[in-house]
């Protein structure tokens, strides 16, 4: 198992950027696909973004793409999402997540990530 702990979350008004960092410890981490995931509250938890271990291939949800980048560094063991022109839409609980399978591209299913972090907070006002 890997931990994984999220950070860089808070308050930014609508428009505004937010970079959130995803630290990884334990298993080899680099040969991992990684995923972002949200939860806004009374809603169902969903895919945001993923890359592949390589970092070679990304994946955006619609509703992100062109306003948010996932990256990874893996000398550093982390991956970051960086988040521009945010929405109060936005607005929710931001989790990272490894794939089960290493080697792996990146996946917009939740069931194919077996550790995940606790989670941060991102909070856009209008």
């Amino acid at each position: 198992q890997v931990q994984l702990v999220e950070s860089g979350g808070g308050l930014v008004q609508a428009g505004g950027s937010l970079r959130l960092s995803c630290a990884a410890s334990g298993r080899t981490f680099s040969t991992y696909a990684v995923g972002w995931f949200r939860q806004a509250p009374g809603k169902e938890r969903e895919f945001v973004a993923a890359i592949s271990w390589s970092a070679y291939n990304t994946n955006y949800a619609d509703t992100v793409k062109g306003r948010f980048t996932i990256s990874r560094d893996n000398a550093k063991n982390t991956v970051s999402l960086q988040m521009n022109s945010l929405k109060p839409e936005d607005t929710a609980v931001y989790y990272c997540a490894t794939r089960r399978r290493q080697y792996g591209t990146g996946s917009s299913s939740q069931d194919d990530y077996d550790s995940w972090g606790q989670g941060t907070q991102v909070t856009v006002s209008s």
